[in-house]
């Protein structure tokens, strides 16, 4: 699953419309840019192919009377909502998707129901479990990773990241049910996007021709 999609999808669902840009300033704010690939080029590319498949609504804006070339405006339709909320679901049960998928995940997960978000929660520390067992089917984590050589680091490491994130999901999940944050129906949102000209202290300043269009 790709991380862009979503965190595109994302961007441009909470402002309502944007131009590429403007979603480009958001990835950097998120620190996107350091933790996944969502570099210019992709992001840009991400949009246009979403226009495609039907998933965002691509609106032309006349260019302001100072010049320059026309925008373009981006809107999530129907297709894309579906597409933005199966992307969510994927990555917040999966066992490991991935540090980018996860933190894309985490980053809309209010944008969900509180109690359906504890649920995809539960779902994800099943699965780890799940997978854990099957890793010490064949790896015995009591008599260490010598017993299967130098190979058996590679398993000592998937069952301590598989630990450590079920150890984090369950910290999570805690604060969740304690009423940490605002989720989907209970008030005012925490705002995660810049507003149009709001300065960003963790743009790149790397210009890409796309940041015209």
């Amino acid at each position: 699953m790709s991380a862009i999609r979503l965190m595109v999808l994302g961007a441009v669902r909470q402002h309502g419309r944007a131009h590429g840009y403007q979603v480009r300033n958001d990835l950097e704010y998120w620190g996107a840019h350091e933790w996944s690939n969502a570099k210019p080029g992709s992001i840009y590319h991400a949009l246009k192919q979403m226009a495609k498949q039907g998933l965002l609504l691509a609106h032309e804006i006349a260019p302001s009377t100072a010049g320059g070339p026309p925008r373009t405006e981006y809107e999530v339709t129907e297709q894309g909502t579906q597409e933005f909320f199966a992307l969510l679901r994927s990555a917040l049960t999966s066992y490991d998707p991935g540090v980018d998928v996860l933190s894309a995940g985490i980053g809309f997960v209010v944008e969900l129901q509180r109690q359906e978000a504890l649920a995809l929660l539960r779902r994800r520390i099943t699965a780890i479990e799940g997978w854990r067992a099957s890793v010490t089917e064949h790896y015995t984590p009591a008599e260490g990773p010598e017993s299967l050589g130098h190979i058996g680091e590679i398993m000592n490491l998937w069952v301590h990241s598989a630990d450590a994130g079920a150890e984090w999901t369950r910290g999570l999940i805690a604060r969740v049910e304690a009423g940490a944050y605002t989720f989907a129906g209970e008030g005012e949102p925490f705002v995660g996007v810049l507003a149009e000209g709001q300065e960003n202290p963790y743009a790149t300043g790397t210009p890409d021709p796309g940041d015209l269009g």
